[in-house]
């Protein structure tokens, strides 16, 4: 991070979890998370792009089985399941196509509570996994992974930082989230 070789007197504690931190009792300044949707005292800045999901499997585990049509075919496959500490129960699965909507339910031998974990998996071939097209995206194009039901996937707000709204920011925090604020590039000429 340049901000930090800039100014060295700042210093970052990083702590990952996939849980909604209460960033005030932990004492953090701030904290990261998926979307822009935060309690009413709250500032959230976007520090990514949006985020697609994607869904793919091994072409071991894929070798003699139907390929998934539509989400629910999900549900005759293994698939690498996600548990939140947030949703208590499994992760469901949502996909969109247009104006449809669809969650689904899927069921797996492996559940973990980590997507780099679950893509690991996928690519060993315990079957279908539902993670960031980003994280993916390289397998994919290097054929260890093999992409279903593109047109459902969805997309969702990226990575935000949020923060508590104060009037008066500390000026360490106030450089942290200008060098982490997300600019989309301008759009390409023709």
């Amino acid at each position: 991070m340049p901000l930090l070789k800039q100014y060295p007197d700042i210093e970052v504690e990083f702590s990952v979890d996939y849980g909604f931190t209460d960033i005030a009792a932990e004492r953090f300044d701030a904290g990261v998370r998926v979307g822009n949707r935060v309690d009413k005292d709250m500032v959230a800045v976007p520090i990514a792009p949006a985020l697609r999901m994607a869904v793919a499997a091994s072409p071991d585990y894929l070798a003699g089985k139907s390929v998934p049509r539509k989400p629910e075919d999900l549900t005759a496959h293994r698939c690498v399941n996600l548990r939140l500490p947030t949703h208590g129960g499994l992760y469901a699965w949502d996909f969109e196509k247009g104006k449809k909507q669809v969650s689904v339910r899927v069921q797996g031998q492996t559940v973990f509570n980590n997507t780099f974990l679950m893509l690991r998996a996928a690519l060993d071939g315990m079957g279908f996994a539902y993670v960031p097209f980003d994280i993916m995206e390289q397998h994919i194009q290097e054929r260890r992974l093999v992409p279903v039901l593109q047109d459902w996937w969805p997309t969702f707000p990226g990575y935000h930082l949020y923060y508590a709204n104060r009037r008066h920011l500390s000026p360490a925090l106030a450089l942290v989230i200008e060098a982490l604020r997300y600019r989309a590039p301008p759009p390409r000429r023709a």
